[in-house]
């Protein structure tokens, strides 16, 4: 019998089903997150709104229960009474004056620290940066007597200029701060030593380095700690507090208490002077606001 060859038996293909149409997905024209932060941000930004309107209002629509949401006739006169009710200007003016020194001195002395903490090698260099790191956890409240104590011992022994009622006893403590070197140190440890290291070999010195290369690369950090040391300066209250007694002196957050009084408050003048006092502040944060997001990625790069 000869052997004859037979196909294997094909197996039934079964029918492969269509794919379920997908659902489509509602896309919003913008993130989700926004959902979340509109609201956030209106919370926020609602004693600011307060503020406004209160200092639009007379001193009967601001003391009145419940409260008035609108004005009936916006008094703008608020703001011209609360500039004459108090020598605004001169307050200001010293502000303006404190508020100029600590922020040249923050950018000279922090860039000088922070690029001498980044690249410089020198004896006790870890133990030193761990000692100021250290400070940042001290609350001024347990600082403020000695710190107290060394500015009326300046005063006395050095210059009147920087004692007690003096506007250089605002200056003096904040001449430079531990966050500003920490802060210009963690950003200049990102910008590429090679750098440096080439114009080193051109016969650069290190602070021609610092002042011509380094810096300039650092516009994003010493813009974002420019306006961090003019926010800090220009609204501290608690010092000018301590230090200061006569009105000639004051500040623009002590002049605010000209309006609060044993057993009375006038409530439209203090928020239109608050509202004065704040435009600044508005002003400098949004000239700055575009470096900051750019400025903390960075410095958060490298340990």
């Amino acid at each position: 019998m000869t052997d004859q060859l037979t196909a294997p038996a094909t197996p039934a293909v079964e029918p492969v089903p269509a794919p379920a149409p997908r659902r489509r997905r509602l896309k919003l024209p913008f993130s989700p997150w926004h959902l979340v932060l509109i609201p956030v941000s209106f919370i926020l930004l609602v004693p600011l709104l307060w503020m406004l309107v209160t200092s639009l209002e007379t001193e009967g629509e601001a003391n009145r229960f419940p409260p008035v949401l609108f004005p009936e006739s916006p008094r703008f006169e608020n703001y011209s009474e609360a500039w004459a009710a108090a020598p605004f200007g001169h307050f200001f003016l010293n502000s303006l004056t404190v508020t100029a020194v600590v922020l040249v001195s923050n950018l000279l002395v922090c860039s000088l620290a922070g690029y001498a903490f980044a690249r410089v090698r020198f004896l006790g260099r870890g133990a030193l940066f761990v000692t100021l790191m250290a400070t940042l956890m001290v609350p001024f409240q347990v600082t403020m007597i000695p710190v107290f104590l060394i500015v009326k011992w300046f005063g006395d022994t050095v210059w009147e200029g920087l004692g007690i009622d003096h506007l250089g006893a605002l200056m003096l403590p904040n001449l430079a701060t531990a966050f500003g070197i920490f802060f210009l140190r963690q950003f200049f440890m990102t910008v590429p030593v090679e750098l440096e290291e080439a114009a080193r070999v051109d016969g650069t010195s290190r602070l021609g380095v610092l002042f011509k290369m380094v810096l300039p690369l650092s516009l994003p950090a010493l813009s974002t700690l420019a306006a961090l040391t003019v926010l800090t300066s220009w609204n501290d209250f608690l010092w000018p507090l301590i230090v200061i007694t006569s009105q000639d002196q004051m500040t623009v957050p002590l002049g605010l208490s000209y309006f609060q009084g044993a057993h009375r408050v006038k409530w439209p003048l203090l928020m239109a002077a608050n509202v004065m006092s704040l435009l600044p502040m508005l002003l400098v944060f949004i000239g700055a606001q575009k470096y900051f997001v750019q400025s903390v990625a960075s410095t958060g790069i490298k340990g």
